[in-house]
């Protein structure tokens, strides 16, 4: 990206301004008018968390903490409404020689002074700069918090007040008082037609498995950690990975057959990475909300999870928002969301970043490895939206599959900016014999795509397998995508004998290096074809 110079205003365009303001006011003339700057409130770092050591961050004159992280660095903080002042500073104070800022389609333009790029946002949201040679940050702008509760009061249970009194940032497990708290919330607000609310203030938070009950909202401070170890004593066992050969626990589950649980703040949930497999080699789920209905998550963060870190699995009436995904890039089948079994799900304003798949859908048999603990019949995937994301992976920006023992209808994806992946937009129907169907991906920029996966590395991939049976894939509409980088292998359409794929429009697509819509197969560069019906091309 070519820099572009700070530029200043010189003195005497200083003094005319002065002036014309002046005369503006002796006679009662309206004075231009000023966008509203924003209000910043950065988020305290628990001390678990190493500063950065490649960037410091200023927002409107505001100091925000650069956190490291494996891969990328993080900084979190929520914007008010209005306009903000951004200014990234290396701290190696070495000039800036080149730069990006993604979402590309925002049209930010920085200027580079010595080692310090500023530019300006209109409003919260979740950006990526690269600088030189650096690691990328993550700039996590959360819209400023509007449902804060009180501290303390009726229906309000304070994790470190009495008679709880967990104290945080010992080490020592608290999980026991923890629950307690969870479980008095919620029988208040049984009895009083509401959510109790369990209150965690700043600090971290050792903790084994916790259980939600209904009627129960847990709100999670700026600061406020709860942490995963990995020590076996502390946790219970509920399914198991094959392709990882590990045992997995689920760190927060909701109990069978519940409704109306909220969990929100700006808190994190920690599953903290590769240290916590040493202990015994067991995988977390982060959260697995389980035969639920009317279940809300809002502004947490969850990070550095060892497999699949959020699953909504057999519920229904869900929403996700505003929910940031921070998992490595050296750690595999560390998934962000993946709804499975489940209808009327909403994931929207997010951020996933990691190794595996950050935003997906599933539907597998009654028993699973990954849940084989949990009773019941297998349902179907129906009406589930993933709407404003960002997406960072080594494999697939969005996807709808593996796993489609189950029927899936109603998938869709939309606003999507797809900062890097392997395969940008992709349906993979690899396991199940049930059909695909309805599937919507709309409004979406693809930026980049330098990696591989399973030789693919390419904006677009429908493919069908024949693992447990095949399948149909019907009617796939792919609208408004903006392909920066087709990466290097064709996009593909594959379906099997007996289960093709049919009924796929794609509409108004532009291809790099191009500012008007492809028209044909070849422009697309969809040549890789088998097994499928027509595919419709519109502008």
């Amino acid at each position: 990206m070519n820099l572009r110079p700070l530029h200043r205003p010189r003195g005497p365009a200083l003094g005319l301004a002065a002036l014309l303001l002046a005369v503006a006011a002796l006679l009662g003339l309206p004075r231009p008018a000023q966008a509203a700057t924003a209000s910043v409130a950065p988020y305290p770092v628990a001390s678990v968390y190493a500063p950065s050591t490649d960037y410091t961050l200023t927002v409107d004159g505001t100091s925000v903490p650069v956190v490291k992280y494996p891969g990328y660095d993080i900084a979190q903080f929520a914007l008010g409404t209005g306009s903000a002042v951004m200014a990234v500073t290396k701290t190696n104070n070495t000039a800036i020689g080149s730069y990006s800022i993604s979402p590309r389609k925002l049209d930010i333009t920085g200027s580079a002074s010595g080692s310090t790029l500023t530019f300006t946002v209109q409003k919260d949201g979740y950006l990526i700069v690269r600088l030189d040679g650096r690691p990328d940050l993550v700039i996590a702008a959360d819209p400023a918090e509007r449902d804060r509760p009180a501290s303390g009061g009726p229906g309000i249970f304070n994790a470190q007040s009495a008679p709880y009194g967990i104290q945080p940032d010992t080490g020592d497990y608290s999980t026991t008082a923890f629950q307690a708290a969870l479980d008095d919330a919620a029988a208040w607000g049984t009895a009083n037609g509401g959510q109790g609310i369990v209150y965690v203030p700043a600090g971290v938070y050792t903790l084994g498995n916790l259980y939600l009950r209904s009627n129960l909202a847990l709100y999670l401070a700026p600061g406020a950690v709860l942490r995963y170890t990995g020590e076996r004593d502390h946790y219970v066992v509920g399914g198991h990975k094959n392709s990882q050969g590990r045992d997995l626990t689920w760190f927060i589950s909701t109990r069978y057959s519940t409704s109306n649980i909220k969990i929100y703040g700006r808190g994190i949930i920690d599953g903290n990475g590769a240290a916590s497999l040493k202990p015994g080699n067991l995988g977390v789920n982060l959260l697995m909300p389980i035969y639920t209905d009317r279940f809300t998550v809002d502004g947490i963060t969850f990070r550095e999870s060892s497999s699949w870190a959020v699953i909504p699995l057999r519920s229904s009436n869900m929403t996700f928002r505003n929910i940031k995904l921070f998992n490595r890039f050296d750690m595999g089948e560390n998934d962000g969301i993946d709804v499975t079994e489940s209808t009327n799900v909403t994931v929207s304003h997010a951020i996933g970043i990691g190794l595996d798949d950050p935003f997906s859908t599933k539907a597998w048999g009654d028993t699973a490895d990954i849940y084989k603990s949990v009773p019941g019949t297998a349902r179907p995937l129906k009406n589930v939206t993933f709407d404003d994301l960002v997406s960072w992976t080594y494999c697939y920006g969005v996807k709808v599959g593996q796993g489609v023992v189950q029927p899936q209808d109603g998938v869709t994806f939309r606003h999507v900016v797809v900062y890097d992946a392997a395969v940008g937009i992709g349906v993979h129907h690899k396991y199940g014999a049930a059909s695909a169907t309805n599937i919507r991906f709309e409004d979406i920029d693809i930026e980049r795509l330098d990696f591989s996966n399973d030789g693919n590395r390419t904006w677009l991939a429908l493919m069908t397998g024949d693992t447990q049976g095949v399948g149909p894939v019907t009617g796939v509409t792919v609208s408004n995508v903006r392909v920066r980088d087709a990466g290097s292998t064709p996009a593909r359409v594959n379906g099997r004998p007996g289960a093709p794929i049919t009924g796929v429009t794609v509409s108004h697509v532009v291809m790099p290096g191009s500012t008007t819509p492809a028209t044909t197969l070849g422009e697309l560069n969809l040549t890789d074809l088998s097994d499928n019906g027509p595919i419709t091309v519109t502008q």
